[in-house]
């Protein structure tokens, strides 16, 4: 099992099919979609939505509000796809767009709590049990990933959780396959280290 399959050790509510959809490239969907060809935007989105979701996780550390950004981004896309200058770097551009939907998210959020600093949590359908499953997530997520740039988040997230081969990762983002490689090294060893330090503070079962 990868790293990130540990911390997170569930899956997200829908899968994506595997079938790939790989005869026409993301350019060709792009650009039928601005032609008026909405179903071609619909394959887009059966791509897309699982990356889109694990982006948004690393960002908001909740599987409810990860769904909620990944389907608010999509909307945001299709709006603004004339905005997509090179249309074979669509992903890149598009996981540009659901990073930033997930920071309004938090920045909402807080402003919303009055800036509350307390690591309290919106009581979910779950009870305690779930509710304190969720913000442990986030909270290793959060460790995680603190002081880990976007790209290398992205990378290790769409690599380790995804399965995508590196060629697909520097395709999507626009980066060399050598690139994506040391980024999924230093980001895998990064994380690595700070969760090691995160458990040796963390109290003990039974500890007052």
């Amino acid at each position: 099992m990868s790293l990130l399959c540990r911390i997170l050790n569930k899956k997200p509510s829908f899968r994506v099919r595997k079938s790939a959809l790989r005869e026409k490239t993301d350019g060709d969907l792009v650009k039928a979609a601005l032609e008026g060809r909405t179903q071609e935007f619909g394959v887009l989105v059966t791509r897309y939505m699982r990356p889109a979701y694990l982006v948004a996780l690393s960002v908001t550390g909740t599987p409810e509000d990860a769904e909620d950004v990944a389907q608010e981004a999509f909307l945001v896309a299709l709006k603004r796809l004339e905005d997509c200058r090179n249309p074979e770097k669509f992903g890149g551009w598009f996981l540009t767009i659901v990073r930033n939907r997930a920071r309004n998210l938090l920045r909402r959020e807080r402003l919303r709590r009055g800036e509350e600093l307390t690591p309290e949590i919106t009581p979910g359908p779950g009870g305690p049990a779930e509710d304190f499953r969720r913000l442990e997530i986030r909270e290793r997520l959060e460790e995680g990933f603190k002081g880990l740039s976007d790209v290398r988040q992205e990378v290790l997230l769409l690599h380790d959780l995804e399965g995508w081969k590196h060629r697909e990762i520097g395709e999507r983002l626009g980066i060399p396959d050598g690139t994506v490689r040391s980024h999924l090294h230093f980001a895998r060893k990064h994380v690595r280290n700070r969760l090691a330090a995160f458990d040796k503070k963390a109290p003990k079962g039974g500890e007052s």
